[in-house]
Order: structure tokens, then C-alpha cells, then sequence
């Protein structure tokens, strides 16, 4: 019976080397409580900037929020990059897995991924497929070639990024690798997300664990405009965050109020309880009807080639 921790906690902004303290506090909790896994929310390192636009209106930039998109540019963090690494090793020290969201750099293109590690090393990555709205603006795209799903001792873990949820080709994706624990991490902290959770949980057959950012205006710096403007205690992020099992009894109730840590534990043979009657990619599918292409090839925009 795998037990998994769920961080509801914010980033510091801006300031990747005190949010790596965070993520360390919290690993070194989730392991002396026993956690075999421990999950941080979307872009737990690198930040979710709320409230931020980045000077972008329809059709022109400024100068200043240019300035902002280097300092938050500045403070990503690269996939083989030396937090990585970081983390890489405290998953070893620690004997625990951690799912983490990032903000990730790769040249000149910012991503909303997740890089998953085992106490056996770095094991990959996903990239969020579409980011939401003004996001757009700040992180591109990921591809068909990050989409995941890892065989560990804890069970087959995969991710889907806050509202990549509502993606359903995708989470028929995950459901076909036989996801088992099914990892939301999020910065939504809408009511309506728990509902959400529980749909995947019930169409997936399978155990779905979001963690939310829980953040408050004092997470930027203290020169930064939206600290002045609202003050040390403005919510930006309330949390949410919770744990479904595949018949969809809430394991973990929604907590609005806090920056904390919440734990879980279950049976993957369980699955086998919903299966019975439910398996979307297995006998409850139509073959003869639908069928769904999937492309997992790495895509580039330039491909050299040599006669």
C-alpha cells in the first residue's frame, strides 16, 4: 500500500535557491512520515506568477514586463541542470520518489513541466501540451514525446498539468499505459476541481492525487509591484488539493485555508474493484467505432537532412 505525500505549499518567487529549500523541507517530512511519494504542485520551481501579465496587451509589450519575463526566465530550471540534480540526489538520500512541477528552460523557450524522480535516479519528464490562456505568453508548448507513464515500486505513476485534465484524448492516453496513480499537480483552486478529479478517478478506474499551490502575495519579493499593491496576506492561490480512488470516494478532502502537507495511502489491487465493470481503453471501448492516434514522436522546426 503505496502512502504519498501531497504538498499544498507556494514557490518563493524569483528565488529558486529558497524555493529548493522549501522542496527539500518538505521531502525530508514526507520521507520521516513514511511517504514512498511525495507530489509538489504546477510549477513548484520556477513559480506560478499570479496576478503577473508581463506587460502584454493585444498587440504590444513594455519594456518593464520584459524585464519581468527575464527575472522569471532567470529563475527556471534545466532538465540535466544543476537543481535537477539537486533533487535527484535528496530522492536518493531520502529513499523516496518525488513528482514535481517546474518551470523548465530549455535554450530560449521556457516549459510547465514535470520531471520525475526514484531513490534510483532521474527518470524523465512531461511537458505540458497546451498551455492556458495568457500562459501561452510565457511557456511554449510541449510535444507528443513527453506524455509518460513510469513502472516504480511505488505503481504506474503519470501526470496530467492542471487544465490538461480537461483534455480527454489525453487522459485516454495516460489510461491506455495503465495509469495507476494518475498525478494532477495544479494551480487550480476552483470548488469545481475536486468534481473534476473525481470524473478522471471514475473513468479511469484509477487512484488520481492533485496537489495546488496555496500562495500569498508575500511569495514575490518585497520590491515587486503586486507585493505593494496587496500587501503580505492576499491569497493568490487558496489550494484544493486532494486524492481520489478509482470508485471515487474522496480520500483526501480539499483544505482552503493553509499552506500544509496531507498524506494517503491505498491498495492498487483496488483498481481491479472499478475494472469490473469500467475500462474505457479495454472492454468498455468500441474499437469497431473510435479509435485515437496518438503521436508520441519528438517534433522539431528545423530537421537536417543528408543525401
Amino acid at each position: 500500500m503505496p502512502k504519498i505525500a501531497i504538498v499544498q505549499a507556494g514557490t518563493v518567487l524569483y528565488d529558486k535557491v529558497a524555493t529548493l529549500e522549501k522542496v527539500k523541507k518538505y521531502v525530508v517530512e514526507a520521507s520521516e512520515n513514511g511517504a514512498e511519494l511525495v507530489l509538489f504542485p504546477e510549477a513548484f520551481i520556477g513559480g506560478y506568477p499570479k496576478w503577473n501579465n508581463f506587460g502584454i496587451t493585444m498587440g504590444t509589450r513594455t519594456p518593464e514586463g520584459r524585464k519581468e519575463f527575464k527575472r522569471y526566465f532567470e529563475n527556471a530550471i534545466e532538465e540535466h541542470g544543476e537543481e535537477s540534480k539537486s533533487i535527484e540526489s535528496l530522492a536518493s538520500q531520502k529513499n523516496i520518489h518525488i513528482v514535481i512541477g517546474v518551470v523548465e528552460r530549455e535554450a530560449s523557450t521556457l516549459y510547465c513541466s514535470v520531471f520525475f524522480y526514484s531513490p534510483e535516479g532521474y527518470l524523465g519528464k512531461h511537458r505540458k501540451l497546451l498551455p492556458t490562456a495568457l500562459e501561452r505568453c510565457v511557456w511554449g508548448q510541449g510535444d507528443g514525446s513527453t506524455m509518460p507513464v513510469f513502472n516504480t515500486s511505488v505503481g504506474k505513476i503519470g501526470s496530467a498539468i492542471c487544465w490538461e485534465n480537461y483534455m480527454p484524448l489525453y487522459r485516454m492516453t495516460l489510461y491506455n499505459k495503465e495509469v495507476q496513480i494518475y498525478l494532477a499537480p495544479t494551480v487550480d483552486d476552483r470548488d469545481v476541481w475536486l468534481s473534476t478529479m473525481r470524473t478522471i478517478a471514475l473513468e479511469g478506474r484509477c487512484f488520481v492525487v492533485s496537489a495546488c499551490q496555496y500562495l500569498k502575495s508575500s511569495a514575490y519579493p518585497s520590491d515587486h509591484l503586486l507585493r505593494k499593491e496587496h500587501g503580505d496576506d492576499t491569497v493568490l492561490i487558496r489550494g484544493g488539493s486532494c486524492a481520489v480512488d478509482p470508485l471515487g470516494t474522496v480520500l483526501v478532502e480539499p483544505d482552503f485555508t493553509q499552506e500544509t502537507i496531507r498524506y494517503t495511502e491505498f491498495d492498487l489491487s483496488d483498481i481491479a474493484l472499478g475494472k469490473m465493470d469500467l475500462d474505457v481503453v479495454g472492454h468498455y471501448s468500441r474499437p469497431d467505432v473510435f479509435q485515437l492516434t496518438v503521436n508520441e514522436n519528438q517534433m522539431s522546426t528545423v530537421t537536417n537532412k543528408k543525401e
